[in-house]
């Protein structure tokens, strides 16, 4: 339902989830051996680190597109579902080419070490602007968005003015899911 989620029912939220991965975590230990169970917890503390720059640009979109708070938590979660799909397509694609060019794996580490470097000397603040970014310019182009939320809604009926029938619109709220989607995919490829 449509409602603004407070810090105690966040916190909840969060243990609930926390305490599923630990179980998860410990279940793989018992099952598979320690060595099994440690490389698991690395990694879900390590994608548990680098999750806290999503919530940074998660909260910029939100504030871009004025989302209220009581719909944040629709866009979460249809992002976090779109996010299971994308992420499991592109561990499908990255682990065939990998398996397949196996030479791949230095240019991803050359990607990364370079993408390092760059931020590491770069000496200006980068404040991005997102009415200038290109697929929120596509989109807007390419689609009929309507400048107004509705409700909880992700596409709307309206029929403009002169027309005889109703169109389909997206709102702002679809647009910042679409964001959400890409923000992520760009954090993925880290």
């Amino acid at each position: 339902d449509d409602h603004e989620i407070g810090i105690r029912e966040s916190l909840w939220l969060s243990a609930g989830y926390i305490g599923a991965a630990t179980l998860f975590g410990a279940w793989l230990w018992w099952q598979l051996g320690s060595q099994s169970g440690i490389d698991y917890f690395t990694g879900f503390v390590v994608e548990k680190s680098l999750s806290m720059d999503n919530v940074f640009v998660i909260a910029m979109i939100f504030s871009f597109f004025a989302i209220p708070r009581q719909y944040q938590h629709r866009v979460l979660f249809w992002g976090i579902l779109g996010v299971i799909v994308l992420r499991a397509i592109m561990i499908g694609l990255g682990t065939a080419l990998v398996q397949e060019f196996e030479w791949l794996l230095y240019v991803f580490g050359a990607f990364l070490l370079l993408s390092g470097v760059k931020m590491l000397f770069s000496r200006e603040e980068h404040h991005p602007d997102l009415a200038q970014n290109p697929l929120l310019r596509f989109l807007r182009r390419h689609l009929r968005v309507t400048e107004e939320l509705h409700d909880g809604h992700f596409f709307v009926r309206k029929r403009p003015e002169g027309a005889t029938h109703h169109l389909l619109y997206a709102t702002p709220l679809f647009l910042a899911l679409v964001l959400i989607e890409l923000a992520d995919l760009v954090f993925a490829v880290d």
